[in-house]
């Protein structure tokens, strides 16, 4: 698995889940099979059957984080003049100005203005400074943003 770049809050985050998933989640669903078991005919017991594909979806989410976090890269914020991880950036499209933060994949939230640096829009942000402009293709053309700031 490749690096996952990560916000130091994103990590955190992310270890305060794992922590919940194996201390929470995991010994309350046990139980829930547990009970269920004891109820008889495993065939048709719903509630075994419910408990135990949850079950099979918090180990599958426990390793998914663990993997994360063991090849997180913490995204450590500069005071370059270039766009990088991390940077805040103010950009005009069509004199409208659009505020973005260049995240890792895994805290990409578009709607909200985090892109990921792999995505089409971040990489072509990455590297490029102030009062750059900036041509991104897009499956309906090329769209034209001016960096105003970066952060």
């Amino acid at each position: 698995m490749n690096e996952q770049f990560l916000t130091q809050e994103k990590f955190d985050e992310l270890q305060k889940e794992l922590e919940t998933l194996r201390k929470e989640k995991m010994p309350y669903l046990a139980k829930r099979i547990d009970e269920a078991r004891q109820m008889g005919d495993l065939s048709e017991n719903a509630e075994y059957h419910a408990a135990r594909e949850e079950l099979g979806w918090v180990n599958g989410r426990v390793l998914e984080v663990e993997q994360i976090l063991m090849n997180a890269k913490i995204i450590q914020k500069s005071s370059s003049d270039r766009v990088s991880l991390g940077s805040t950036i103010e950009v005009l499209l069509n004199s409208q100005k659009m505020k973005f933060t260049i995240v890792g994949a895994q805290e990409a939230e578009p709607a909200i203005g985090k892109i990921s640096n792999e995505s089409p829009l971040g990489k072509a942000f990455l590297e490029k400074k102030k009062g750059d402009i900036v041509n991104v293709e897009v499956p309906a053309g090329v769209i034209t943003y001016e960096i105003c700031d970066i952060t």
